[in-house]
């Protein structure tokens, strides 16, 4: 589980813009998901102050600051920026004074600004946090954006995982991992999939090698994180195995605690798998929609039993 993200990525990922360039943000963690505007600090009242998560100054509690006599802001300033925050965040094209930036360099607090409005920076902030500090866990498989939906192809090293994904990409589906799939648990209803940075857009074939998916085949074939909607498990054929033939009923795996529907697809010779994850992709969305196939023969089955009753 990650424990912490650095200031300097939440400002490059966001474009913030850097108004103590001289304080290295590369050593400021951010350890929380959750952001402070800090109105009530501002006008003295610090008993259950959150000072260890990102403060954010938008255009209220500036407008309040600017109207305070400049030693009285300067007091008020320094009572809050000493109190052990990671750093602060000035929204709606406000910045701070000269002797503001002086006291946040006094207590070693990076302070920065962005020219969008107050509510939509914390919603977005809210939601890098949230997936960067997610709980997150490391599996193997292969992760395949198939019409929209994310597909986690797992099973046994060397079925062929990465061989359908492949096929999925040649006919112009989109690559998230191969062999290793980084899920974060984002909410208690979504997964989120990435992959690593040493294997990003790569593929391992067997008797040839690794391969560049964004390079062989364009910038259009990958992407970089995709929700993780299907799981197909595949595994070897056994003649003695009872397989599902119908899909009425849903089975699952489970990741972090979220519940994520799966398929257990049996492999022989002839199979084409990138087929068969293509049409589980649709089928899958399909029923989201509610449209199930297997009710609706099953349906169509009981009507011929009763009207044949009825005769």
């Amino acid at each position: 589980m990650k424990t912490f993200v650095l200031l300097s990525k939440l400002a490059q990922d966001l474009r913030l813009t850097n108004l103590t360039p001289d304080l290295n943000m590369d050593e400021v963690e951010l350890t929380t998901p959750e952001i402070n505007r800090p109105a009530l600090q501002l006008t003295g009242y610090y008993d259950h102050f959150a000072s260890d998560r990102v403060q954010i100054i938008g255009y209220v509690e500036y407008t309040y600051l600017m109207q305070l006599e400049k030693s009285i802001l300067l007091d008020t300033y320094e009572r809050f920026i000493s109190r052990g925050i990671p750093c602060v965040i000035f929204t709606t094209l406000t910045e701070p004074s000269r002797d503001m930036l002086d006291i946040a360099r006094k207590y070693n607090v990076p302070t920065l600004s962005t020219a969008r409005t107050t509510s939509s920076f914390m919603a977005e902030c809210i939601r890098w946090l949230g997936v960067e500090l997610a709980p997150s866990i490391s599996v193997h498989g292969v992760l395949v954006d198939v019409y929209g939906e994310g597909v986690l192809i797992t099973g046994e090293s060397g079925i062929g995982k990465s061989e359908a994904a492949l096929e999925l990409v040649r006919r112009g589906h989109r690559l998230v991992s191969d062999d290793v799939v980084v899920i974060r648990k984002v909410s208690d209803i979504t997964l989120v999939g990435s992959a690593p940075d040493v294997t990003k857009h790569m593929i391992e074939l067997r008797g040839i090698g690794i391969i560049d998916v964004k390079m062989l085949y364009g910038v259009e074939h990958v992407k970089e994180t995709q929700s993780i909607d299907l799981v197909i498990r595949l595994e070897d054929w056994d003649k003695n195995k009872e397989y599902d033939r119908l899909g009425l009923a849903e089975e699952y795996t489970e990741y972090l605690g979220n519940r994520v529907v799966c398929h257990s697809i049996p492999i022989r010779p002839g199979r084409n798998l990138a087929v068969i994850v293509e049409t589980a992709a649709v089928n899958h969305r399909q029923k989201i929609m509610g449209y199930n196939a297997a009710e609706e023969l099953y349906r169509r089955v009981q009507e011929n039993i009763t009207s044949k009753r009825g005769i």
